[in-house]
């Protein structure tokens, strides 16, 4: 297909396209409406003048019989850009005026001329030129016949003026138009263009592509950014599943043979109960961690997916969160460590509130594992406002995480402890920020306290938005 062709196929082509064609009859109405309009002025302004000179003459014939008549007229046919005068005799013949000859029959009816008549005056008769006028035809009461007019062709070149003004303004004006036209569609085009070539590379699997965008704020643009966020978020959620694939061949590649190895080993060496027995139980927790292994993927998928988004309603964070921290108070103790919290009342939120809890519970759990054995044997949990949100934050002061880990330390199966001593499956983190996306919020990592004061630690807040009022 020709460019033309294609260039007429996208919708702001036609679009112009149609108000070129309105606009072009609109100019071409308003163009015979305003020459109509100047016409039936001037014909007027003409009928009232002739109207008027027409009055005058009776009324001089009136007084001054027909020598003051002829007198008159012979006056007024002198001066520059006279009128029509001619005095005719019962039959018609002309007697006296400015007009060498008129139409045949144009004296035998009197008032106003039915429609605009040909005259020749007495300076063209050597060139023969014609002329057009409009007049009133005056019978007087002694048989002559009086014709007053005027000519029409200072009108009809006025009318010719206006027509061609009007026309060669709107024809400038349609010129102006049919470029816009062609460089908005062509635009339009180029933008459709490169929004082509991006699909494309974006149907070939490079999902890193974005749809270009011109900064204009247009329909286009607005497309553009509602794909592209689309696009970012099918990128991410790939990503995703290949860290899965990978992480889950390789992570549970470990729990998979050790249980295999376990029950060998109980097949070749435990020859009672009790030997068989402990096998089992060995082989039942190993099961379990990779049943919560994958329930917490599945979870996580779930959350990512949006499945819980009905589910969503006004939910009290303080009291969820004081009720969290109570939950995991024995944990605590049982590692020797202090869990405080800080609870501003009052907060509620719109979410889930089991999920909230779960990622809650996942960060505190986190931080047990990891504070165990630290100077400050305490964490801290708090929950405040800022800037028209809620922030829920898990402080703790073990090891902390790299600045240029807290990046990675996020994706699935990624675990800092590279000799697995500490439980877990590398999916808490994870699913947190699953959770906070599905909440509109994010999930941000920093230090406790500050590197110069020797302590490093680790403090996750849940950063949610607009609190409802």
């Amino acid at each position: 297909m020709s460019r033309v062709g294609i260039l007429m196929r996208t919708t702001a082509v036609r679009l112009s396209a149609l108000y070129l064609v309105l606009f072009s009859l609109c100019a071409a109405f308003l163009v015979f409406y305003v020459t109509g309009m100047s016409q039936r002025l001037l014909d007027q302004q003409t009928k009232d003048a002739v109207s008027a000179e027409a009055t005058q003459i009776e009324a001089i014939y009136g007084r001054a019989g027909v020598n003051g008549l002829l007198r008159t007229l012979e006056r007024r046919a002198r001066q520059p850009g006279a009128a029509l005068y001619v005095i005719a005799g019962p039959t018609g013949e002309i007697l006296a005026g400015n007009v060498a000859s008129l139409q045949p029959g144009l004296l035998d009816k009197e008032g106003w001329t039915d429609e605009a008549f040909a005259y020749q005056r007495y300076t063209d008769e050597t060139r023969k030129d014609r002329h057009v006028a409009l007049a009133q035809v005056l019978f007087l009461d002694n048989g002559l016949r009086v014709l007053v007019g005027r000519d029409l062709q200072e009108p009809e070149k006025f009318r010719v003026l206006v027509r061609q003004a009007l026309m060669v303004a709107l024809g400038v004006m349609g010129v102006g138009a049919l470029i816009i036209w062609f460089a908005i569609g062509r635009n339009a085009l180029k933008r459709i263009d490169r929004m082509s070539d991006a699909s494309t590379r974006i149907m070939a699997g490079d999902l890193s592509q974005r749809l270009p965008m011109s900064g204009s704020g247009d329909e286009f643009d607005r497309l553009s950014e509602s794909l592209n966020a689309m696009l970012g978020r099918i990128e991410k959620l790939n990503e995703g599943l290949r860290q899965v694939s990978d992480n889950i061949a390789h992570d549970l590649k470990t729990p998979l043979t050790r249980l295999r190895n376990k029950a060998e080993a109980a097949l070749a060496h435990n020859t009672s109960i009790d030997g068989y027995r402990g096998s089992l139980d060995e082989i039942i927790n190993e099961s379990d961690q990779l049943i919560r292994t994958f329930n917490a993927l599945l979870m996580i998928s779930r959350v990512e997916a949006g499945s819980s988004a009905a589910e969503m309603s006004d939910v009290d964070l303080s009291q969820s969160v004081a009720d969290c921290v109570e939950l995991y108070e024995p944990l605590a103790d049982e590692h020797a460590l202090s869990l405080e919290a800080e609870v501003e009342p009052g907060i509620s939120v719109t979410g889930n509130r089991e999920l909230i809890g779960q990622a809650l519970g996942n960060l505190i759990d986190n931080a047990v594992k990891y504070s165990e054995g630290a100077a400050d044997a305490r964490i801290l949990v708090k929950l405040s406002r800022r800037e028209g949100g809620a922030v829920v934050s898990v402080a703790d002061f073990g090891p902390g995480v790299p600045d240029d880990k807290r990046e990675v330390v996020v994706q699935r199966f990624v675990r800092l402890d590279q000799s697995r001593s500490k439980p877990g499956t590398g999916l808490g983190l994870s699913l947190v920020e699953a959770v906070m996306e599905l909440h509109h919020g994010r999930l941000a990592l920093r230090s406790t306290m500050p590197e110069a004061d020797g302590a490093k630690g680790l403090t996750v807040d849940m950063i949610f938005p607009q609190i409802p009022t």
